[in-house]
């Protein structure tokens, strides 16, 4: 069979460059001895996941903590699934948790030689090689139609046999030239094949970077790698992507282990050295007593979007996946309480080898830990862009007001104090604590212990002496000297001396007046929130709280 001619004929691209150009093309990258390249490649179908941002994490941590290359690649050979928009969608959502990219898809990036970083638009350089395979009797053309596989694969599995294109069941990797040249005549739509050299008979030994020494089977599937519209299978693409591109490191999930046979073949027939592989463990969570892979369907903080809209702190996501992709993380965390996570030596072969537990409750306590960090402007930054995209109407019109914000929050969270609040796990929970300083979002439910007349004395009595100009001692001063008016002590000492012969203790004073302003029993320092809303808006309220 004239193979040269088959090639030209099944291949009819006429502006083909020889497959040895592409090494010029894409020449080894200038790097460090141990610098490693690493990619993220989702297909553009406008969903990210947790798993997405673990994989991401691991790939950025991997490239930049060894002075190495992290890049974004898009494998949309599958028309069908993408969703416009989608790409940003990544960028966007990664950039969020602080996940950039060096080059890449959609990268403004002086480094953004080796593209493009679109698969559909590298389709010469596929079919370049496929024409090669074709010539050297590595690949062949398929003619079978859906219903002939579905057939096949129904009679493997009525016989218990492994399903796939290969040995016997490969109707087409035999045919004559004459066959092959009567089906084209006809018009009959084809793919191209593999022609695998494996057998199932061989046994490889893969060293994985996480899971070590791997042993699979050597592949005999004849998989397609160039589609009947002439575009490559992902199997064929990302080898030859992964090599031009000048990969080293693949972090990808333990689903594709199955496949990794396949890869092995493809990148040994087009003479090429594989990067290493590193197949992580699945995110998984209890289920009651069991554990169980998170689910799309089951389990909404799978997706990102969770994350963003609930109003997690980012880095605290960040460092909580941390702790799942290196066992020693949490140990340095401890240790370097304020340091940043990008200090930490990450390592790939650190990575668990068995199901990473996700722990819903333990990512709480990170991010409450780091919001109660924030600098009275970090977390009004942090809550404004929270607001930005998620608050009401009435929380984007209070966070105009940066100056009013920033002196409530130095309040609320306890900033320049010694106890910092760290009851705050989510932006959306912040935004909340502060509605009781803006007239439209102050709705109280008044629950005085005491009745009316004692309520309205306290009220009335202290709303005659306030003055905003009383500093903490002096205003306390003032409340103490309600006290007896009202039949309660105004020293703590006498009441408990002797609780029966009062109604109650110069703190049941600051309750009814802390009620009367805030709507709750327990609040920051009282005198400051009153400074905070003004006179006017006080007086205002300790009036509406009458009986």
């Amino acid at each position: 069979m004239d193979l040269k001619k088959l090639a030209s004929v099944l291949i009819t691209d006429n502006d083909l460059l020889p497959i040895e150009e592409y090494e010029n093309i894409y020449p080894e990258r200038v790097r460090g001895e141990k610098a490693e390249v690493t990619r993220l490649a989702p297909s553009p179908t406008g969903f990210i996941h947790l798993g997405n941002l673990y994989s991401a994490l691991a790939d950025e941590r991997s490239a930049h903590t060894t002075g190495g290359v992290f890049y974004l690649r898009i494998e949309d050979t599958d028309e069908k699934r993408k969703v416009d928009g989608a790409v940003e969608s990544v960028i966007r959502s990664l950039k969020y948790f602080g996940i950039n990219f060096d080059e890449g898809a959609e990268i403004d990036s002086p480094l953004n030689k080796y593209g493009p970083y679109y698969q559909r638009q590298r389709a010469k350089i596929y079919r370049a090689f496929v024409k090669d395979l074709i010539e050297r009797g590595l690949a062949y053309p398929c003619f079978c139609t859906e219903d002939e596989l579905n057939a096949v694969r129904d009679k493997q599995t009525s016989e218990k046999k492994t399903t796939g294109y290969y040995g016997e069941y490969a109707k087409c990797r035999n045919l004559s030239e004459e066959e092959i040249y009567k089906n084209l005549a006809q018009g009959k739509p084809y793919v191209i094949r593999l022609k695998s050299q494996g057998s199932v008979e061989n046994k490889i030994i893969f060293r994985d970077a996480i899971k070590g020494e791997v042993t699979v089977t050597e592949n005999d599937q004849d998989v397609v790698i160039l589609k009947s519209d002439g575009i490559p299978t992902y199997h064929f693409a990302h080898a030859i992507d992964d090599h031009f591109m000048r990969t080293t490191l693949v972090i990808r999930g333990e689903e594709w282990l199955s496949s990794l046979p396949v890869h092995i073949e493809l990148h040994k027939v087009l003479g090429f050295k594989p990067p290493r592989y590193a197949h992580t463990c699945s995110l998984m969570k209890m289920d009651g007593d069991t554990k169980r892979k998170l689910s799309k369907r089951k389990d909404p903080e799978l997706s990102l979007d969770y994350y963003r809209q609930a109003g997690y702190f980012p880095k605290a996501v960040v460092k909580y996946l941390m702790t799942i992709l290196n066992s020693d993380f949490e140990e340095w965390s401890l240790k370097n309480p304020d340091g940043d996570y990008r200090d930490f030596k990450f390592r790939i072969e650190k990575m668990g080898k068995s199901g990473a537990l996700f722990d819903l409750e333990k990512l709480n306590d990170i991010s409450r830990t780091e919001i109660s960090k924030l600098s009275p402007e970090e977390c009004f930054g942090f809550l404004k862009s929270w607001v930005d995209e998620f608050g009401t109407d009435a929380d984007k019109a209070h966070f105009k007001d940066d100056k009013y914000i920033i002196k409530v929050l130095a309040l609320i969270m306890g900033a320049g104090g010694k106890k910092r609040r760290k009851d705050v796990e989510r932006a959306e929970q912040g935004v909340r604590l502060i509605d009781y300083f803006f007239d439209d979002t102050f709705k109280p439910e008044y629950s005085f212990r005491f009745d009316d007349a004692t309520v309205n004395c306290v009220l009335d009595v202290f709303a005659d002496m306030y003055d905003p100009a009383d500093d903490n001692s002096v205003w306390f001063a003032k409340v103490k000297s309600i006290a007896p008016l009202v039949g309660f002590a105004s020293e703590m000492s006498e009441y408990k001396a002797n609780p029966e012969a009062y109604k109650g203790n110069v703190s049941d004073v600051a309750e009814i007046l802390r009620i009367a302003i805030t709507g709750m029993p327990n609040s920051p320092d009282l005198c400051t929130i009153m400074n905070i809303l003004g006179k006017e808006r006080s007086l205002a309220r300790l009036q509406a709280a009458r009986r």
